[in-house]
């Protein structure tokens, strides 16, 4: 059962907190989003809105800290809901860390651009683990918007295929520069872009990990994803 609270005004601030957490996750979302439209269509003015729009993801971060900080200093929540207010806490540290590969997806991009080397490698592998980057991170938003330990734990499951599709990309790509000398500058810049959509990827589970933690109070970081699951699935 729910702790009951007292102060309404304490359930207002939990609340307040939460929808602050989507507000960056949204945002940071965008920022993917537009990080991917600017490496798929090479387009160095869309790289430009990704760079320039870090900053608000970083007053975000700071400014939710900070409401964390002072919601403990006041209310000294216990149980869940300190669970919850630490979760948060943790959760904008990797929406912000996903804006940094947002941003790192853009400079990179912008390089290549204003490289001006032709690019023949196949990026196949990018666009698809960006497209599901994307949707892991939605949707481990969604899962903590509900504390719905079910879809949290799918999505730490689907990370795995993002892994899989940017080590299928690393081998191609260590063909081609093999093959190819004159494309090791521009494949290094792709590698980057994989990597950065890797830990896109790595950043969505975490917070899917927290969800579990928020609501069954059990610390599934690191543990079997058999045992991850049975966590999620516990009454």
């Amino acid at each position: 059962m729910p702790d009951k609270h007292l102060s309404s005004q304490f359930d207002a601030d939990l609340n307040s907190l939460s929808s602050r957490l989507l507000e960056m996750g949204g945002l940071v979302e965008s920022q993917i989003s537009t990080a991917m439209r600017a490496f798929t269509q090479m387009d160095i003015e869309t790289c430009n809105i990704v760079i320039e729009n870090e900053k608000m993801v970083n007053d975000l971060e700071i400014q939710i800290d900070l409401a964390c900080t002072e919601l403990i200093a006041r209310r000294q929540p216990i149980a869940r809901d300190l669970r919850l207010v630490m979760a948060v806490s943790k959760a904008i540290t990797n929406l912000e860390r996903a804006g940094d590969e947002a941003e790192r997806v853009a400079k990179r991009t912008k390089r290549l651009i204003e490289s001006g080397v032709p690019n023949n490698i196949n990026v196949a592998e990018i666009r698809l683990s960006g497209q599901m980057a994307i949707s892991l991170l939605r949707r481990s938003l969604d899962s903590f918007a509900r504390l719905d330990t079910i879809a949290a734990a799918e999505v730490v499951e689907e990370d795995r295929q993002i892994d899989e599709e940017f080590r299928a990309f690393v081998r191609k790509l260590i063909s081609y520069m093999m093959e190819d000398p004159h494309t090791i500058t521009t494949g290094l810049d792709m590698l980057t872009i994989a990597k950065a959509i890797e830990r896109i990827g790595d950043h969505a589970k975490n917070i899917a990990e927290f969800v579990i933690y928020v609501a069954k109070g059990s610390d599934v970081r690191h543990i079997p994803h058999a045992d991850l699951v049975r966590e999620a699935n516990k009454a």
